[in-house]
């Protein structure tokens, strides 16, 4: 959610040190994926003008950012080799390249790994397939984890009372969830309902519910103590991923989910055999 911005030097935010501004500004130069204005941040952040601006300049000398054209800065080298890192060493990431890449292969459609950060779900890995058209899923790239395939897939495999924490914290007004198009399901009672049908057959569908024109197909990924580690995907248009399709590669998704949980040590999700039915005590 962006912030109010601070334009006088005496409103600065209550509670925040300076290694949580810092943070805040790191992550709003990063999360937006391209080059930006100081006010830019400073709007995302709430943060001052001021404050934004010393950050940046301490975060530039320290390779985590760097000026780019017009006043703005971008993500340094530091920060991006870093993150290169991070992803490199991830087992779960080198576990699910290679599925992805087969995903790709066999349904020509794009396939993307997802983990989950509070109610977002981020997307970290993708295997695109050639073509004119390009959605909107890319590396650090965000959706709420009640409107995407990997959200609902990674939503459908956390114990119940941890799924609802989650989704009452994403309420707008204690009734609603948040709209990315006109067809995302807002209704707590409706998700709860695809929540269970998301467990009962193991992988989720998102009909549209992210972005218009696009379905997506997910299967949660689990470790070795059953925890959701993250979530595999499958995305393409409408056209494209039909009902028929879906019921194909649905499947597909579930069993290279699988193959990354076994890699992981963690077991294939919970599949009841009767619509509804659910373990006690969780969906997983």
């Amino acid at each position: 959610m962006v912030k109010p911005v601070n334009t006088s030097a005496s409103e600065q935010e209550p509670g925040k040190g300076p290694v949580d501004k810092a943070m805040d500004v790191l992550e709003a130069l990063a999360r937006e994926g391209g080059a930006q204005r100081l006010a830019q941040i400073a709007r995302r952040t709430g943060l001052t003008k001021p404050t934004v601006h010393r950050h940046l300049r301490t975060l530039a000398d320290c390779g985590f950012a760097e000026p780019a054209e017009g006043g703005a800065y971008r993500a340094g080298p530091r920060l991006l080799g870093l993150a290169a890192a991070a992803l490199h060493a991830g087992p779960d990431l080198r576990l699910a390249r290679p599925v992805l890449a087969d995903l790709r292969r066999r349904t020509g459609q794009l396939a993307h790994y997802a983990v989950r950060d509070g109610a977002e779900a981020v997307h970290l890995e993708l295997s695109e397939p050639a073509g004119e058209y390009r959605m909107s899923v890319a590396p650090g790239g965000r959706a709420p984890l009640h409107s995407s395939a990997v959200g609902l897939a990674m939503l459908s495999a956390l114990p119940e009372p941890e799924a609802d924490a989650v989704l009452a914290g994403a309420l707008l007004d204690g009734t609603a969830l948040p709209a990315r198009t006109a067809a995302t399901l807002t209704d707590p009672a409706t998700l709860r309902a695809e929540l269970a049908e998301t467990a009962r057959r193991g992988y989720a569908v998102d009909d549209e519910y992210d972005e218009p024109d696009v379905r997506s197909v997910a299967a949660p990924v689990l470790g070795a103590e059953g925890q959701v580690v993250g979530a595999v995907g499958l995305s393409g248009l409408t056209f494209a991923l039909d009902d028929a399709s879906v019921a194909v590669f649905g499947p597909m998704v579930r069993a290279a989910a699988r193959a990354v949980s076994t890699g992981l040590g963690g077991t294939a999700p919970y599949l009841g055999p009767v619509p509804g039915e659910l373990p006690k005590g969780g969906r997983s």
